[in-house]
C-alpha cells in the first residue's frame, strides 16, 4: 500500500473492504487525520442511509393477525417410526448417497474455482489502480515541476497538441486536444526523436479525442517527439508519416 495515498482508502475502509494489512496501516494513520476521520464516519452514515433506503417494514397488525390465526392450526400428531429399510431400499439408498456426495465435491470444486476467479479479478482491478495512480502522479509531478518546459502546435485535422518536457524528472507529457479517431484498427502511437532515430514512446487511446499521455522511457538526450499512425498494438518503428514533429522546448 505504500504506493497509494492513505488518504484515498476513506471509502474503502468505510465500507470494510481493505485487506488486513491496508486496514492496519489505515487505522494508523486515521489515528493522526482528523479529517480522513470525520469523512470514514460520514461515509458510514451515507451507507446506513442507502441501505436503510431499501427496507420493508411489516405491515400493521402482522403480529396480531398471526396470533388469531394460530388458534385455528391443528398441532401435527407425533409421528410414528418408519419400518426398517429392505436391502433394495439400503442399496438404493447408498447409491443416492454417492451421488448426491458427486454432486456436493463438483459443486465444491466450482465455488473454488469462481472464488479463484474473483480473487484474481480484484486483484487485477487493484492492480490496474494502483498503476493508474502511479502514472497520474507523474503527470502531475512532470506538469509542475519547476523547470517544466512547454511547446504547443496541430496536428493533422482541427487537433492540437502540447507537449511538457520536465529535464528533472527525465520525462515528458503529450496533451492532445480535438484529435480525430484513428482509422478502424489502427492507433496513434508517440515517439522520442533521438537525433534522428524514433524510439517509442507509447500508445493513446483510440476512443478518446481528447487526453493527456505520459510519454513511456527516458526523455534522455531526445531532442523532441513524433506522432503516427501504426497498426493497433503499435510498431517498434513507424510505419506512416508523421502527423507532427514537435521539438522540445528550450530554456
Amino acid at each position: 500500500m505504500t504506493t497509494v495515498d492513505v488518504h484515498t482508502l476513506t471509502g474503502a475502509y468505510a465500507l470494510d473492504a481493505l485487506l488486513d494489512d491496508e486496514r492496519a496501516e489505515f487505522e494508523r494513520h486515521l489515528a493522526v487525520c482528523e479529517a480522513c476521520a470525520r469523512e470514514v464516519d460520514e461515509l458510514r452514515a451515507t451507507a446506513g442511509r442507502l441501505g436503510l433506503a431499501t427496507t420493508t417494514s411489516a405491515p400493521t397488525g402482522l403480529k396480531a393477525d398471526v396470533l388469531r390465526r394460530i388458534k385455528n392450526v391443528r398441532q401435527e400428531p407425533p409421528r410414528a417410526a418408519p419400518p426398517p429399510p429392505t436391502t433394495t431400499q439400503r442399496a438404493h439408498r447408498r447409491a443416492l448417497t454417492r451421488y448426491a456426495l458427486a454432486a456436493c465435491l463438483a459443486a465444491v470444486v466450482a465455488s473454488a474455482g469462481i472464488a479463484v476467479w474473483q480473487h484474481q479479478r480484484a486483484a487485477t482491478a487493484r492492480s490496474q489502480a494502483q498503476s493508474a495512480q502511479r502514472e497520474n502522479q507523474q503527470l502531475s509531478e512532470v506538469l509542475s515541476a519547476p523547470d517544466a518546459k512547454a511547446t504547443s502546435g496541430r496536428l493533422a485535422g482541427r487537433g492540437t497538441g502540447t507537449l511538457v518536457i520536465a529535464r528533472s524528472r527525465n520525462k515528458a507529457v503529450f496533451v492532445a486536444s480535438g484529435l480525430a479517431r484513428p482509422p478502424a484498427g489502427k492507433v496513434y502511437q508517440l515517439w522520442f526523436d533521438d537525433a534522428g532515430r524514433m524510439r517509442p514512446a507509447g500508445l493513446m487511446d483510440p476512443a478518446r479525442s481528447s487526453e493527456a499521455v505520459l510519454l513511456s522511457g527516458p526523455v534522455d538526450r531526445a531532442s523532441g517527439m513524433g506522432i503516427t499512425v501504426e497498426p493497433a498494438g503499435g510498431s517498434t518503428s513507424p510505419t506512416s508519416a508523421p502527423l507532427a514533429v514537435m521539438s522540445f522546448a528550450v530554456a
